[in-house]
């Protein structure tokens, strides 16, 4: 399962979802979305904008963990 830490990095860069929607050029909701853990998917582009903001690698928001049964 890969678990979505978006809110550990925005703390980290003292930045809202709302200067972070902004930046990216991606909707509330979606970023919402993907913030959640909810997202099936999420675009290269996407992913490239949102670091590009926060200054981090995808591995810092994109954590895999082991699903337990």
């Amino acid at each position: 399962m890969i678990r979505v830490d978006l809110d550990v990095m925005l703390a980290r860069r003292k930045m809202s979802m709302t200067e972070l929607s902004q930046r990216v050029g991606v909707t509330m909701a979606n970023l919402s979305i993907l913030k959640n853990g909810k997202a099936k998917a999420v675009r290269f582009s996407t992913l490239d904008a949102i670091c590009k903001a926060l200054s981090c690698q995808p591995g810092d928001i994109l954590i895999y963990e082991e699903e337990t049964p």
